[in-house]
């Protein structure tokens, strides 16, 4: 979890803590550390699922035969329609 920090340099980093804020600000100082950590990992998830969901939007239209990802784009034709039955408009 915290790389090459061993058990005795973690000793010694609490040690000199102690000596600098006392114990009364210990624990406080703790809590706060806890609350950001926890804060900077929520908005991390967050960010990940975000950018997951905006990738997989972007994926659907392939995933559907190619579709336009316009959604106001026109409807294509459907092939072979012909207007031989319908009735010409004047010009």
């Amino acid at each position: 979890m915290f790389g090459s920090i061993g058990g005795p340099e973690l000793l010694v980093i609490f040690l000199v803590a102690l000596l600098i804020f006392g114990p009364r600000k210990l624990p406080e100082l703790g809590k706060a550390v806890g609350r950001g950590l926890a804060e900077f990992r929520k908005a991390a998830s967050d960010l990940r699922d975000t950018l997951e969901t905006e990738v997989d939007r972007e994926k659907a239209p392939a995933r559907r035969g190619g579709a336009s990802a316009d959604p106001e784009a026109p409807a294509p034709e459907p092939t072979g329609a012909t207007d031989a039955g319908k009735p010409s408009e004047p010009s």
